[in-house]
């Protein structure tokens, strides 16, 4: 259990009281933003209420309320982020309590999902079933999550701070986290990769390598002694420059790295026994209830109804982009495409009843690419799953593939969005669906990253062809374009891509398509698209396209804006009519 009723009613006082002009702007807006209320754009009476799901591991009954709130209180629909939280969006701020209660009643908090706080500790989608993986890191994920939540030590930090549990060197995002870590064994003892001082943003940075093995013993004190180092040293003067990752670039990574290692003994002999067995790993395995911790061979479900099979064609298509067979024989993990990370309250219910009854392990996780992952499916269970969520639309295929883009809420939401990413990513995910794009294996490992601002909330600094929004001038006139970056990856040998061009933004999906027409007349040169466009990347061509500026020069033609009365369309963002303008509000991602 996460969430604390008693957080409830202390919002609704704080609300009053701020209505009451008894509470400074400021300081209700830091104590707005560490419950996870975060500003509606332009709208200072609306919310955004950011729930924590810690390691991304959510229940049914939990989906069920989170439907119910978003039906009471938001729009009838819930969205995944990329830091596996789910937001309700245009929450009016006196309703805010109310949701508050209603996620403390099903075990959820929003308790520092914003603010400068340990924000949501992430984990690996595949953590417990990845084939590559040492050992299941969920339960470490959920024990620090559990222990730094609501802990004094980390109630005003700096700037926010992040912490990526992965489950192998290829899974969980470890190396752009202000902490990452990568399950180890050596010598049969377990162990972590730490990795420190990497993330995303205006200007981003890999994590680096804290030393090659740091036992379960301390991987405790690590944290805190990261943690303690960065509230002591980190900027608190310069919003801009007070990311973590700034002060290990300042100090350099070897003093930074000493003063861990340092910082770490001294935690490790003043920390009491009561203080460290509250990081409690054995408690998380039990809470779990996984069938991991079961004979899974006799884990019987009753059948809830006739199974009926799923039309040919467009079932395969879905086991194609949709599921992969987990490490435990005979079970797999499927795979819902959310356009954008959106879900209705409607097919939260219903998704919520299918994990229940589907999945033996009764439980789902969220993952950074904006779906849900529903593990431990029986292949006899799998027709039924697809037919149960054709029903309510969730079946589109395509998840693990090029077509499931990401993009984070742009100007759907966010004060400091200047194009809308959100509509953008979705706009994508359709075309290309219905091009089929999804069925070419060539394709399949290329990843589609947008972001509405420099920010990168869409993780585009990690994408094989990453955008950020901004806006170009032509003449008087503003329209919405998006920076476009090449050969981003990630996992443990991260790369951050490099900025290539300007395009228009309702050129973008013409681009793309453009970028892989010269790829499939290359094709022959073999690899697939991401490993075409990381070559050119390296200046490594071998085609017509030898690096970069091979690329500029053959995309010209088409991501050049023509004059405004020519085609007034490019002046206007997606799911807009009116007139384009970069209209910002102050950001609350630090307060």
């Amino acid at each position: 259990m996460w969430g604390k009723i008693e957080e409830s009613e202390n919002f609704a006082k704080n609300v009053k009281h701020f209505r009451q002009k008894k509470l400074a702007d400021d300081d209700f807006r830091r104590y707005r933003l560490q419950h996870g209320a975060y500003g509606s754009r332009l709208q200072p009476n609306y919310s955004m209420v950011r729930i924590k799901v810690p390691g991304g591991l959510i229940y049914p009954d939990q989906l069920e309320k989170i439907a119910s709130l978003s039906e009471a209180f938001s729009i009838g629909s819930a969205h995944i982020s990329t830091r596996q939280n789910i937001q309700l969006h245009w929450v009016q701020l006196e309703d805010v309590s109310e949701v508050i209660r209603g996620l403390a009643e099903v075990g959820l908090t929003t308790r520092e999902a914003c603010g400068n706080t340990v924000r949501n500790v992430m984990c690996s989608h595949l953590a417990g079933v990845c084939p590559n993986e040492k050992f299941d890191s969920t339960p470490y994920a959920k024990a620090i999550a559990r222990f730094f939540l609501r802990n004094p030590m980390c109630q005003n930090l700096p700037r926010k701070f992040k912490i990526n549990c992965a489950c192998c060197e290829d899974h969980g995002l470890a190396r752009i986290a202000d902490i990452g870590l990568i399950p180890s064994i050596i010598d049969g003892r377990r162990g972590f990769r730490v990795y420190l001082g990497g993330g995303l943003g205006a200007a981003s940075f890999v994590g680096h390598l804290l030393e090659d093995f740091t036992p379960e013993s301390r991987l405790l004190a690590t944290c805190m002694a990261t943690i303690r180092l960065f509230d002591r040293h980190g900027n608190r003067e310069n919003m801009a420059r007070n990311r973590m990752r700034y002060l290990v670039q300042e100090l350099g990574w070897e003093k930074f790295q000493k003063l861990v290692l340092k910082e770490r003994s001294i935690v490790e002999m003043t920390t009491s026994t009561k203080t460290a067995g509250l990081f409690d790993i054995g408690a998380e395995q039990e809470e779990s209830l996984s069938p991991r911790a079961l004979d899974i061979k006799t884990v019987k479900l009753p059948i809830i109804e006739e199974q009926v099979l799923p039309d040919g064609a467009p079932y395969q298509r879905w086991l194609h982009g949709n599921v992969i067979a987990q490490k435990q024989p005979g079970y797999f993990t499927t795979f819902i495409t959310l356009a954008a990370g959106d879900i209705t309250a409607n097919q939260l219910r219903i998704l919520a009843g299918a994990i229940r009854n589907l999945s033996e392990e009764a439980s789902a996780r969220n993952t950074p690419h904006q779906n849900l992952a529903i593990r431990y499916v029986t292949a006899a269970n799998l027709p039924q799953l697809y037919s149960k969520l054709a029903s309510i639309g969730l079946a589109n295929p395509g998840a693990l593939t090029i077509s499931s883009a990401v993009g984070c809420s742009g100007t759907t939401s966010c004060n400091l969005a200047i194009t809308n990413s959100h509509r953008l990513a979705k706009e994508i995910e359709y075309r290309f669906l219905e091009l089929g794009l999804d069925t070419d294996d060539s394709l399949r490992d290329t990843t589609i990253k947008i972001s509405g601002c420099p920010n990168s909330c869409g993780q585009h600094e990690i994408a094989t062809i990453g955008f950020f929004g901004g806006a170009s001038r032509v003449g008087a006139t503003m329209a919405p374009t998006y920076t476009m970056l090449f050969g981003g990856d990630s996992g443990e040998f991260s790369v951050l891509a490099k900025p290539i061009m300007r395009v228009p933004a309702k050129r973008v999906i013409d681009t793309i398509r453009r970028i892989i027409e010269l790829y499939k007349e290359e094709r022959s040169f073999g690899g697939s698209l991401k490993e075409w466009i990381d070559k050119i990347v390296r200046g490594e061509g071998i085609g017509k396209v030898k690096d970069i500026e091979g690329m500029k020069k053959l995309l010209s033609a088409i991501t050049q804006l023509p004059p405004a009365d020519q085609e007034p369309e490019m002046y206007r963002d997606y799911g807009n009519d009116i007139k384009f303008s970069a209209k910002t509000a102050r950001g609350e991602c630090a307060a």
